[in-house]
């Protein structure tokens, strides 16, 4: 009799047993579960690398300018975490950031470069200041109508977009772009005209809203409350689950993946593009009311403050991953708020955080290249010596001389 875990020749009738360790497992297991922690460590060394090798790269350029990198990031860090009121200031600046990086995984998740997110943010903000300059209602019953009034005017300036996209045939980065612009100018001249202050010629902004209006903050002087952290939180959540575990989510990555496979097996393209251009507006219309209501209580020509953009950086960073977003979101705000205070204590330009952003991203996605191209290779090394190893590989039937070869 053989002994267990001992390899015997197939024979009829018998089940070939699969070799196994000392502890009893079977061999294939154990060598799944070490590629699978192989696989973990190799993950995390693709992610932190860039980061490092970033921190690195503006370490060099800070000594190149004759500043203290050390004196730099100590001044970033207390910038952003020094006492409570900061830490809410950066928390303040990551609900809009988190709220559109939630809609731009959604339009990248279907393929589409929604360039026009800024745009969506500003009239997302318009509608808001309309309604709280046209309503006198109880905080109760204003707040709720403010952020519905952002949903709305987001959603409809990104289905402008998709509208474009779907039916003008014009591509969404072209067109969010000249959105982006049209937007931009109805602010300013709302401020100047319509909306403007009595007796001040002035494009600073529009009169405050009225108390009721303003989204309540912790006690203490934070300049966050609740209300917004809970609608990030949300909203964060709500998108995680809907492209994980969805069908929904399922059809909008294979749009994503191949539109033209997707229409193919029945998938309505059209419907899902529009869709995923509504879903991000709303989110970005959300964010812009936070500007609106919890930020600057009235419109400014910057109401967007940007964050359409750095959201595109932040859903790169985290990989098109839901649940890198507010890690990644919190880093950017940390960064952007901390590099405020550098002007003033060491004479260097604010832009240093931009700097490092950048640097971050462009080398995130460069190592995202270089790891598929390596692990294209390694597959395709793989498979050459699995032909090779094999002892019955594919051989063909010799042909005879006076035999025509095979068609």
């Amino acid at each position: 009799m053989k002994a267990m875990g001992e390899r015997t020749e197939p024979s009829k009738g018998r089940v070939e047993e699969t070799p196994r360790t000392r502890e009893g497992v079977p061999a294939p297991a154990q060598e799944a579960t070490a590629r699978r922690g192989a696989g973990m460590w190799e993950n995390l060394a693709w992610s932190i690398g860039p980061i490092l090798l970033g921190l690195i790269l503006t370490t060099l350029a800070l000594l190149a300018v004759g500043a203290n990198p050390v004196r730099a990031y100590t001044v970033m860090w207390k910038g952003a975490f020094g006492n409570a009121a900061q830490f809410s200031n950066v928390v303040s600046s990551w609900v809009p950031l988190a709220l559109a990086s939630v809609g731009l995984l959604i339009t990248f998740t279907a393929g589409l470069w929604n360039i026009g997110i800024e745009g969506q943010i500003i009239m997302g903000a318009i509608f808001t200041a309309w309604t709280a300059r046209t309503f006198d209602w109880p905080a109760e019953a204003l707040i709720p109508a403010l952020f519905i009034s952002g949903i709305i005017g987001g959603a409809a300036w990104a289905l402008l977009a998709g509208v474009l996209k779907t039916y003008g045939h014009v591509h969404e980065i072209f067109g969010g772009l000249g959105l982006n612009f049209v937007a931009t100018g109805v602010t300013l001249y709302l401020i100047i005209g319509p909306w403007k202050r009595a007796g001040i010629a002035s494009t600073s902004g529009t009169e405050l809203f009225r108390p009721a209006a303003w989204l309540p903050t912790f006690p203490g002087g934070m300049a966050v409350g609740p209300i917004e952290i809970a609608v990030a939180v949300v909203s964060l959540v709500i998108v995680y689950f809907a492209l994980r575990g969805t069908l929904w989510g399922l059809k909008l990555k294979a749009i994503g993946k191949n539109i033209r496979s997707a229409y193919w097996i029945g998938i309505s393209t059209r419907l899902h593009l529009l869709g995923a251009f509504a879903l991000c507006g709303a989110f970005a219309g959300m964010a812009g009311t936070v500007q609106a209501i919890g930020v600057w209580h009235r419109l400014i020509p910057a109401i967007s403050g940007g964050y359409g953009y750095l959201g595109i950086l932040v859903v790169l960073l985290s990989g098109f991953q839901a649940a890198g977003l507010a890690p990644v979101a919190f880093f950017f705000a940390a960064v952007s708020k901390g590099s405020v205070a550098l002007p003033l204590d060491l004479q260097l330009d604010s832009s240093l955080g931009g700097v490092l952003q950048g640097i971050i991203v462009l080398l995130v996605i460069l190592s995202q290249g270089v790891r598929a191209r390596v692990q294209r290779a390694g597959a395709s090394a793989r498979i050459d010596s699995a032909v090779l190893a094999s002892p019955v590989g594919p051989t063909a039937a010799p042909v005879e001389a006076n035999e025509n070869p095979p068609l």
